[in-house]
């Protein structure tokens, strides 16, 4: 008979039996042992029906293609501009899909994008050297003016972002601000000093407790605490 030995959300270690029989089935960070299932790294343990599977709790982050990302423009050469994704790999924006406008030959690029600029773009393709290819054409792709940038684990983000968006539309609602979530672990805030600063200790108090149960009703506790203007 199969049992799920773990809890979800608990913090499990390498070698730990997380579950037993053949009837559960082994996810990310899992691997089968027999008739056990086994974490094969610490992390976060996550039940989805019949699958079990290990959310890293540190690590950097691993570009994958379809995900919306943050980046920093590190270089501009003659055909585009080379990006620091938050991982161990940059990416290449081209021009082709940095802009829909007309870019002549020899033309200066620094007037779309200068080094130092900040832009949410997607990853288009991952190949397996690890070269990333981007693309700012698409809803919500743009450079951005003002604001202050943060970093947060990027194994924490889906927390931050909450179920459909729900835990960062409610910071957004609360603190007054503008905020864009990269799935590589940088955020871009834009707001009133004071909510910006609001929206920040909002954003670590999620990264520090993401494993906690009830984490929606303690965050909504907090921003009403602290001056955020809740509706609803």
């Amino acid at each position: 008979m199969s049992k799920i030995i773990a809890k979800d959300k608990e913090i499990a270690v390498p070698g730990e039996t997380l579950a037993k029989g053949m009837e559960v089935l082994p996810g990310i960070g899992t691997c089968r042992d027999g008739e056990n299932i086994m974490a094969n790294r610490l992390g976060l343990v996550m039940i989805e029906g019949r699958t079990i599977k290990l959310i890293p709790l540190s690590g950097r982050y691993i570009p994958k293609t379809g995900d919306t990302i943050i980046c920093k423009v590190v270089d501009v050469s003659f055909n585009g501009w080379r990006l620091d994704t938050n991982s161990a790999y940059s990416a290449m924006l081209s021009m082709k899909d940095a802009t829909s406008d007309f870019i002549a030959r020899g033309a200066n690029l620094t007037q779309y994008y200068d080094l130092g600029d900040y832009v949410v773009c997607k990853i288009v393709n991952v190949t397996s050297q690890k070269l990333i290819d981007v693309t700012m054409k698409g809803p919500g792709l743009r450079k951005l003016k003002g604001g202050r940038i943060i970093e947060v684990n990027p194994h924490k983000v889906p927390r931050i972002i909450g179920k459909q968006g729900s835990m960062v539309v409610m910071i957004k609602d609360a603190t007054r601000c503008n905020i864009v979530v990269g799935q590589n672990g940088l955020i871009w805030i834009d707001g009133e000093p004071l909510n910006e600063l609001l929206a920040i200790q909002t954003i670590r108090k999620i990264e520090r407790e993401s494993h906690l149960s009830g984490l929606t009703d303690k965050i909504k506790e907090f921003l009403e605490k602290n001056g955020g203007k809740l509706t609803g």
